[in-house]
């Protein structure tokens, strides 16, 4: 066990669309990530929810029903099977948490490690 500070693990890379994984939740992936200009294409994971935490920044998550903004110290959980994508304009810094293979390089872009 050990104490991780979000904003310590996301400022340890000036890289961005890096997936940091900083730790594993039973079968669920903890990753942190800088996005800044960048709109991701519509997708759908079919066997898992998955969740964006706002360290710092904000973005929009666009689905078919609705467009929601997400500002710094707030989360929203993606149910599966929901079509989405996010929209990020300024420097945005997220924890990531999803079931271990929902995100690869043809929904997250192609520096996303497996």
């Amino acid at each position: 066990m050990q104490v991780i500070n979000l904003l310590d693990e996301v400022n340890k890379s000036s890289e961005l669309y890096v997936y940091n994984k900083i730790g594993l939740l039973n079968e669920h992936v903890l990753s942190v990530v800088q996005v800044e200009n960048r709109t991701l294409d519509f997708h759908v994971h079919e066997h898992s929810d998955e969740l964006f935490y706002v360290i710092e920044g904000s973005f929009y998550l666009e689905t078919e029903e609705k467009n929601m903004k997400v500002n710094a110290g707030e989360f929203v959980i993606v149910p599966k099977g929901t079509k989405h994508r996010p929209v990020v304009g300024d420097l945005t810094k997220f924890l990531m948490i999803e079931l271990s293979g929902t995100l690869n390089k043809e929904n997250s872009g192609e520096l996303y490690e497996d």
